[in-house]
């Protein structure tokens, strides 16, 4: 899909658009080269994304392990399709129960520990995937994984960091230490790291597509661990999950249509936004210039304020999706906005109207965006001893307030944070694309789809360039390398803005493939975020 991309505009990286035929990008090189070999091999872009899934589990484990959940949308050359891996709450859990082990007045389930754990459903949606749109036999998929658990890998600089800044408080937790603390402490920068168990756990899986994690020896060693533990999740909480494939909602913003996972995720958010600021000029704008952050960034806080009220499991919302995207709702709070003040916003009524990111291409015009996460950082803390389990802690997402949509309840998803993303225009596929980072995904979404449909940047400057990130109220945070006097004009408007110089915390990372044309002919540009230690890479 051919765009009049300023291909002269950049940022301070040491980052360059890449171009190819079958192209695959993620946050580690070894993850990214795990799924160009699939695609070398004559596997698909579905087969690309499982193995760079799987190897992400294992070089990037301060963001996602084998206990994650995962989100996708993919185009089969024909449709997308959208796919839930989001896991359920154990059979047990109540607001009752978690008052018993918590106390009288917590809000929501425990940060960490076992308590913290719904279902993982990653390796479910890598077999689901497989299974309805993979070309090569799904053991195959997991193999570089394996070689890499098994003979290790030096361990890189970002990952490096923040391995080490999340070990002070998770070392102490079920597991950890024996996984993640090799000599007691966490490896540092240019070590080498192996991890035989997840390697162990790899094996069964490919041998097995799956089903010695829900429904067998993995299964059962989890169920033992956390009783040991006095957790409630069981095997048979594994065995009664499935993913669920769902279509994905869509959103028009300059000609082109802007396609998220549906609620349970927030990836509604930038669809939201992006409806509010259809009703601005903003490629009149300066790019950088602090009247146009500042209306993205008031047409985010009104995008959170819906979200954060109303999105929860889709038979839990009193509203729908299709009324949080009406365009005349969304037009009357665009009237809200006041272009000289920061403001803080309170929900609508629209009845009246630490994660991976990756995404592969192939020649044949398959693209996937795929995300995986274990939540916060190394998530729960919990790893089942010899299989290498790292648990995410997406059940600390829901609520034990009775009046909630996203109360807690047996069976039920918590509000996620993870959203792959994809652009179409007329129908036809245009960019699998994310940004991951908790709360930062849809703010993400939104500052780089401005950039390139708005403004015209192509992917890899708009990847590169400075981002600021809504916390609550009237804070944001904002990139140290933003522009003083934008910088100074979002005060002026009375932003309380924190410089905050650790990118990697505060502003997520992006991955982006841009189809250009014939996928056997002109190809993809791809661009990987500067904030990692990914590439995007291509043959």
């Amino acid at each position: 899909m051919s765009h009049s991309f300023d291909w002269g505009a950049g940022y301070s990286s040491q980052r360059l658009p890449i171009f190819g035929r079958n192209v695959v990008a993620t946050s580690h090189p070894l993850a990214a080269q795990a799924g160009l070999r699939m695609l070398a091999q004559g596997g698909n872009a579905v087969d690309a994304a499982i193995a760079t899934a799987a190897a992400m589990t294992i070089v990037e484990p301060v963001s996602n392990g084998l206990g994650s959940d995962a989100f996708c949308i993919l185009w089969d050359g024909r449709e997308l399709h959208g796919l839930n891996a989001s896991g359920r709450a154990p059979q047990a859990w109540t607001p009752e129960y978690f008052r018993r082990k918590v106390g009288p007045d917590a809000k929501a389930p425990p940060k960490r520990g076992w308590d913290s754990v719904t279902v993982p459903g990653a390796v479910a949606g890598w077999v689901a995937l497989s299974e309805r749109f993979g070309k090569l036999p799904f053991a195959d998929l997991l193999q570089p994984a394996i070689e890499i658990a098994e003979r290790g890998y030096i361990v890189p600089l970002v990952v490096a960091q923040k391995w080490g800044a999340a070990a002070k408080e998770l070392a102490g937790l079920p597991g950890y230490a024996e996984a993640f603390m090799p000599n007691g402490r966490a490896p540092m920068a240019g070590e080498l790291f192996r991890f035989a168990a997840a390697a162990r756990s790899l094996k069964l899986i490919a041998q097995s597509k799956g089903a010695a994690y829900y429904g067998g020896e993995i299964a059962e060693a989890a169920q033992r661990h956390a009783a040991e533990h006095g957790a409630a999740i069981t095997a048979a909480d594994f065995a009664a999950y499935r993913p669920e494939w769902v279509a994905p909602l869509a959103k028009d913003y300059r000609g082109h249509t802007l396609h998220e996972i549906p609620p349970n995720g927030q990836g509604i958010a930038a669809q939201i936004a992006l409806g509010i600021l259809q009703n601005f000029d903003i490629a009149s704008l300066p790019v950088d210039g602090a009247e146009s952050q500042h209306l993205q960034i008031e047409a985010m806080k009104l995008a959170f304020a819906d979200v954060y009220r109303y999105v929860a499991e889709p038979a839990s919302m009193e509203v729908s999706a299709e009324q949080m995207l009406d365009d005349a709702y969304l037009a009357r709070r665009a009237k809200l906005i006041d272009r000289q003040r920061a403001q803080d916003f309170q929900a609508g009524n629209p009845v009246k109207g630490g994660t991976i990111y990756l995404c592969a291409a192939d020649e044949r015009g398959m693209m996937v965006s795929f995300i995986q996460s274990n939540y916060m950082g190394f998530g729960s803390g919990v790893v089942v001893p010899g299989y290498g389990l790292s648990m995410q802690n997406r059940g600390h997402g829901f609520s034990l307030d009775a009046k909630s949509a996203n109360v807690v309840a047996p069976g039920k998803r918590p509000f996620h944070t993870i959203i792959p993303a994809f652009l179409t225009k007329e129908g036809q596929p245009v960019m699998s694309f994310g940004v991951m980072g908790a709360n930062m995904q849809p703010q993400g979404h939104m500052q780089t789809l401005v950039r390139m449909l708005d403004h015209h940047q192509h992917p890899q400057a708009a990847c590169d360039a400075p981002r600021w990130r809504y916390n609550e109220g009237l804070s944001i945070n904002v990139e140290s390398a933003m522009n003083h006097r934008t910088l100074q004009g979002l005060i002026d408007r009375g932003h309380q803005v924190e410089v905050i110089n650790d990118s990697y915390q505060d502003f997520g990372a992006g991955q982006f493939i841009w189809r250009l044309g014939d996928p056997a002919a002109e190809g993809y540009v791809a661009a990987s975020d500067p904030r990692r230690d990914g590439q995007a890479v291509a043959f």
